[in-house]
């Protein structure tokens, strides 16, 4: 009981002084995407013949930010060669497109909230889009990729029931507790070597927009609960966290 009553005022002075304090101690800043492929002695270069990544349509595309997204995206798929690649948030698909080229021979599956679900309420607050139910996915289907199988489900009840996972990128809702149970739930289905990402990561930009305080505070109650441990590698101006499963 003495070690638990320890442990629990460590964690409340970590967290009285950031917010962020145990991710502060795990991520790792990269310069660039080659420096990524250094971290994990890879070798190849993502294909990443996404159309809609030179647009700015928005301040927080400056830096060429959906450039690096895709390039550290791109960059896990292409090298590990996975089975079975999982996203949370498939929006009108480009980065489902993104995946299924990077890893032809991989089974890409992509989850999104049914739109009636967000108006509702049901799927939280910090959601990028309600997208019309048939756009939903239609930039990956447009390009032919057959390698992808549509799922239509608000996570905060929908579990996967296919595995293991190698790759899962988390997009979906951003509020602090659908990346907590949405990350929680995957891991479940993942084994050591397998990749998680996560978007809307920065941590130099959690003072500026909501949305990655949240993300980023569900990433750090991964941490304070013990699923994962170890390093997270950001790319410079990505909004991408890069996590090996130990």
């Amino acid at each position: 009981m003495k070690f638990k009553r320890v442990i629990r005022s460590y964690f409340r002075r970590l967290q009285t002084f950031s917010r962020y304090a145990l991710l502060e101690e795990s991520v790792i800043e990269l310069n660039n995407i080659g420096e990524l492929r250094k971290a994990f002695s890879w070798s190849h270069e993502p294909l990443v013949d996404i159309p809609n990544l030179h647009d700015y349509d928005y301040l927080e595309d400056a830096n060429e930010r959906r450039i690096r997204d895709a390039e550290t995206l791109g960059t896990v798929v292409c090298n590990i060669n996975p089975s079975i690649c999982l996203e949370i948030g498939t929006a009108f698909g480009h980065s489902t497109a993104l995946i299924a080229l990077n890893a032809p021979e991989s089974k890409v599956y992509t989850v999104n909230i049914p739109p009636e679900e967000i108006v509702s309420g049901k799927g939280g607050k910090q959601t990028t889009l309600a997208i019309e139910r048939e756009k939903i996915g239609s930039y990956y289907r447009q390009r032919g990729l057959l390698n992808v199988t549509q799922i239509m489900a608000n996570t905060a009840h929908w579990e996967p029931d296919f595995g293991p996972i190698d790759v899962a990128f988390v997009d979906g809702c951003h509020d602090t507790d659908f990346v907590f149970n949405d990350t929680r739930k995957i891991l479940t289905h993942m084994q050591a070597g397998s990749y998680l990402i996560w978007h809307d990561f920065n941590l130099d930009l959690v003072k500026k927009y909501a949305w990655i305080s949240s993300v980023c505070q569900g990433v750090e109650r991964l941490f304070l609960y013990g699923l994962i441990s170890g390093r997270i590698l950001h790319v410079r101006d990505s909004w991408m966290g890069v996590y090996r499963v130990g």
